[in-house]
C-alpha cells in the first residue's frame, strides 16, 4: 500500500479532503496535514492520519517526512507564497518525492517532480465543455461507457521504462501520450516514462485491468510483456539432470510470480524414463500446459508460433540452447525477458543483483528489478565498480534508491574502483539482472574475447541465473 502526503488549506480544502475520504478504497496509507478544524468531516478512517499544524515550518514539515516513506504529495494550499514555501521545505527534505500542486497564481517551476494543476484553466475548460457546438472529451464520446480512458505511469510502475512494442495489448491500445504538457506521437519504439499521461481506448472492463496493472509498483511480472511463463527443453541437446532441473526452476517460479499458466515445450524427446521424470516433476500443477514436438520443427520455428498461441511473458532456457547463436539470434527481436539457468539453483536465490554498464539501458530496466525482488523476496545488491565520477551514473543510482522506497524493498549500493567480473564472480545465491542487448546473443571470435564490456562478460559466464529484460538501444 502507498503512502500519501496530503496538505490542505484554503477554499478548496474541505471539498478536496471530502472528495478523498468519499473515494476512500482502504487501498492507500494518507498524512493529512491541515490549519483549521472546519475542513475536517466526522469520517476519520483507519488509514487516515491528521497533523494539525502550519505547513510552512520546516522542522514541523520534516517530522512527517522523515516518520514515513511517501509515495507522492498532494498539495492545495491558500496563497502563492505558502505553496512555494512548502515546496521548497519538501526538497529540501525529500529531493525525489513526486508532488502534485494545485496553482491558481500561475506558479512556473522546472521540476520534473513537480506536476502543477491550473485550477483557472480547469474551471474554464469545464465551462466551455458547456456550450453549443465545442468538442466534449472523453467521458462522453462513443458508447459513453468508459471506453476511453486517461492514465498517468506512476514511478516505480512496471511499465515505466517499457518500450510501447514490447507492451502486450489485447482489446486495448494506447493511442496517444502527453509528455512536458506536449502530445507524443506514438510508435513502437517509444519508452513509456513515469508521469506520462497516455490515452487507451478499448473495453471499458479491459481498461480497468490496464488501469490497475499501470498503477501498481509490485507484483506485476512477467506483465506488462506477457501473461504465462514458457520453459523450452531440447532433450535431445540438452543432459538429463539439466532438463530435470529446468522443470524444478520452472516448477518453482510457477509458484512465486504472478503469472496466468506454465507453459512447458518439449522438443526431440530421447527416453520414456526422462518424459517419466518430468511429468512427475510437473504433477499437481493446476495452471499447466505440456506442449511435445515430435517432428523436430526446430527452436526458431516453434518460439514464433508459440509466441503467438501462448502469451509468453518470460522465456526459460539452459545454458546450453545459447551455444547455438543462429537459433537464438532472433531472441531479441521477439521483446520478451529471457531467463538464462545456470548452474544454481533459483529457489536459493538470496539476492537479486545487478552489475551496472550503461546509464540508459539499466535505467530501462530499473523497475522490473524491484518488480521481481519483491516477489521472490530477495534484496536487490547493486554494483557501480567504475564510479568515476559520473553524473549520470550518479543520477542512476539516485533512481535505484528511489525505487527501492517506492517498492519497499531492501537495496545496497556498491560504488568503487575495482574490476566487476573479479567481484561478480565472489557472488553466491544470486538471480542476475540485465538488459537483454543484441550483442550478447552474437558470435564472438577469439579476439573479441579480450572485450571489457561487463554485459558481455557476465552473460557468458554459466555459474549465476540470469534474467534478460529486453529494451530499447540506440
Amino acid at each position: 500500500m502507498k503512502k500519501i502526503l496530503v496538505i490542505l488549506d484554503g477554499i478548496v480544502a474541505k471539498k478536496l479532503l471530502h472528495r478523498i475520504l468519499d473515494t476512500n478504497s482502504g487501498e492507500n496509507y494518507y498524512d493529512i496535514i491541515y490549519m483549521n478544524d472546519q475542513i475536517l468531516t466526522d469520517k476519520k478512517p483507519s488509514n487516515f492520519t491528521f497533523y494539525k499544524f502550519d505547513p510552512t515550518s520546516p522542522t514541523k514539515l520534516a517530522m512527517v517526512l522523515d516518520k514515513d516513506i511517501h509515495s507522492e504529495a498532494l498539495i492545495a494550499l491558500n496563497s502563492k507564497d505558502e505553496m512555494l514555501s512548502v515546496i521548497a521545505n519538501i526538497k529540501q527534505e525529500k529531493r525525489t518525492l513526486q508532488m502534485n500542486v494545485l496553482d491558481y497564481w500561475g506558479i512556473e517551476l522546472e521540476d520534473p517532480y513537480v506536476n502543477i494543476y491550473r485550477g483557472i484553466e480547469v474551471l474554464a475548460n469545464g465551462m466551455l465543455e458547456r456550450l453549443p457546438n465545442y468538442p466534449v472529451m472523453a467521458q462522453n464520446i462513443g458508447l459513453k461507457q468508459g471506453e476511453i480512458m486517461e492514465i498517468r505511469v506512476p514511478f516505480g510502475s512496471s511499465y515505466a521504462y517499457r518500450y510501447i512494442g514490447s507492451i502486450e495489448q489485447r482489446e486495448w491500445r494506447i493511442f496517444g501520450l502527453y509528455r512536458n504538457q506536449k502530445m507524443i506521437n506514438i510508435k513502437p519504439s517509444l519508452i513509456l516514462k513515469p508521469n506520462d499521461i497516455i490515452l487507451v481506448i478499448g473495453k471499458p472492463e479491459v481498461l480497468m485491468q490496464v488501469y490497475n496493472a499501470i498503477g501498481k509498483t509490485q507484483g506485476q511480472f512477467p506483465m506488462p510483456f506477457g501473461h504465462n511463463i514458457y520453459l523450452y527443453v531440447d532433450l535431445y541437446l540438452q543432459k538429463e539432470e539439466y532438463v530435470v532441473k529446468a522443470v524444478q526452476e520452472a516448477k518453482y517460479l510457477n509458484q512465486v510470480l504472478k503469472n496466468q499458466k506454465l507453459i512447458v515445450r518439449i522438443t526431440r524427446p530421447t527416453s520414456v524414463a526422462l518424459m517419466d521424470k518430468i511429468h512427475a516433476e510437473l504433477r499437481g500443477i493446476e495452471n499447466l500446459r505440456v506442449v511435445i514436438d515430435y517432428h523436430n520443427l526446430g527452436f526458431q520455428k516453434i518460439l514464433r508460433e508459440d509466441r503467438k498461441k501462448y502469451d509468453i511473458g518470460m522465456i526459460m532456457l539452459s545454458y546450453e540452447v545459447f551455444e547455438d547463436k543462429n537459433a537464438i539470434a532472433s531472441l531479441v527481436d521477439m521483446r520478451i525477458p529471457i531467463l538464462k539457468l545456470g548452474h544454481e539453483s533459483i529457489n536459493t536465490s538470496k539476492e537479486t543483483f545487478v552489475l551496472v554498464n550503461d546509464t540508459q539501458s539499466y535505467e530501462q530496466i530499473s523497475p522490473i528489478i524491484f518488480d521481481i525482488s519483491s516477489q521472490l523476496k530477495t534484496k536487490t545488491k547493486i554494483l557501480d565498480m567504475d564510479p568515476m565520477g559520473d553524473e549520470n551514473k550518479r543520477e542512476l543510482l539516485d533512481h535505484f534508491e528511489n525505487l527501492s522506497k517506492i517498492f519497499n524493498q531492501k537495496v545496497e549500493i556498491i560504488t568503487e574502483d575495482k574490476n566487476p567480473i573479479r567481484e561478480l564472480k565472489k557472488q553466491e545465491n544470486i538471480l542476475q539482472i540485465m538488459p537483454l542487448k543484441k550483442d550478447m546473443l552474437k558470435k564472438r571470435y577469439f579476439y573479441e574475447f579480450f572485450y571489457t564490456n561487463s554485459d558481455l562478460l557476465s552473460f557468458d559466464m554459466k555459474k549465476y541465473n540470469q534474467l534478460l529484460i529486453p529494451i530499447v538501444e540506440d
